[in-house]
């Protein structure tokens, strides 16, 4: 008989068939919205970063924007045996059938935006506060008056938790005639050009003070696009993150600001979260682990790249 297992043991190796259990490294699955966004794809090289340091393995999978095949997503990765998923912005409210199946095969779930709900053991990214000092900034400029286009994003728990600042900000503005728009993802440069493009017709130069305000930097980014197209330069252009797209068009004077956010670094202190949580297992109590955001504007940006040069690759 112990002759037999033997054989059937090596049978299975030879076959591929290796248990999860035999597995050289544990496995974290990524279940990104968007993972060639830049913002995504800065926090995945973060957590890749420090799994690599802990000897662990990576798994991203795209889910293109929709929260149906997020929970498909994470359903796979707790069928897989990974040792943790990380949902990458999807809210907690609409992950469920997948916090269920994680919940199951007692593998730890924590969110990058999604916020802290149901099981989730731990988030970072979390979007309102990083939109503060930008909505500031901007309704400073406008003077309390004027018209404002709002490219947002509502699937999202980060560019709904955004929206919800700026809501809370323009109740001290009445006079700020608010214009608003939903972006797709994908889609979302284009839908920022054809938004921008329907708003500037109807808001010639030279009326009133104008602005557009970016959930994060795409879509604003995508409306600077028509803004040039147009030889519009009377609009002032807000977005949230601080890719490197958004820094260039902050040095080049098209983009007002942006709140650049460490992405990397949140990826990367999340993934060293993670033995905690499982070395805690049933005593783990939820947190959130925030990396605060940096205001970068055209008078600091020449300053902020010289001590983030990572930033702007």
């Amino acid at each position: 008989m112990k002759q037999f297992a033997v054989g059937a043991a090596l049978a299975a190796i030879c076959l591929g068939i290796v248990p999860a259990s035999a597995q050289d490294k544990p496995l974290v699955g990524i279940v990104s919205i968007s993972a060639t966004e830049a913002n995504n794809a800065r926090y995945i090289k973060g957590a890749e970063a420090a799994a690599k340091e802990l000897g662990w393995e990576v798994s991203v999978i795209d889910a293109a924007g929709s929260a149906d095949q997020a929970n498909a997503a994470i359903q796979n990765f707790a069928q897989r045996g990974t040792t943790a998923i990380i949902d990458m912005v999807f809210p907690f409210s609409s992950i469920g059938a997948g916090l269920d199946a994680a919940k199951s095969a007692n593998i730890p779930v924590v969110t990058w935006g999604g916020g802290l709900g149901s099981t989730v053991a731990a988030t970072n990214g979390s979007g309102g506060p990083m939109v503060v000092p930008v909505n500031d900034l901007m309704l400073k400029a406008m003077e309390g008056k004027g018209s404002l286009l709002v490219l947002a994003y509502r699937t999202g728990e980060v560019c709904r938790n955004r929206e919800v600042e700026l809501d809370k900000a323009l109740v001290a503005y009445p006079d700020v005639k608010v214009t608003k728009n939903e972006v797709r993802i994908p889609g979302y440069f284009e839908d920022g050009a054809q938004y921008a493009n329907a708003w500037l017709a109807a808001h010639p130069a030279g009326d009133e003070n104008l602005a557009i305000w970016g959930c994060w930097d795409d879509p604003a980014i995508g409306a600077i696009g028509s803004l040039r197209a147009q030889g519009r330069d009377d609009v002032k252009v807000y977005g949230v993150n601080g890719n490197a797209q958004a820094l260039e068009n902050i040095k080049n004077g098209f983009m007002t600001a942006t709140a650049w956010q460490d992405s990397y670094t949140e990826g990367y202190n999340m993934i060293k979260l993670l033995p905690e949580i499982q070395k805690a297992g049933a005593d783990w109590q939820p947190k959130a682990v925030e990396v605060p955001a940096v205001l970068v504007t055209k008078e600091t940006v020449e300053k902020f790249i010289a001590e983030h040069p990572d930033a702007i690759k």
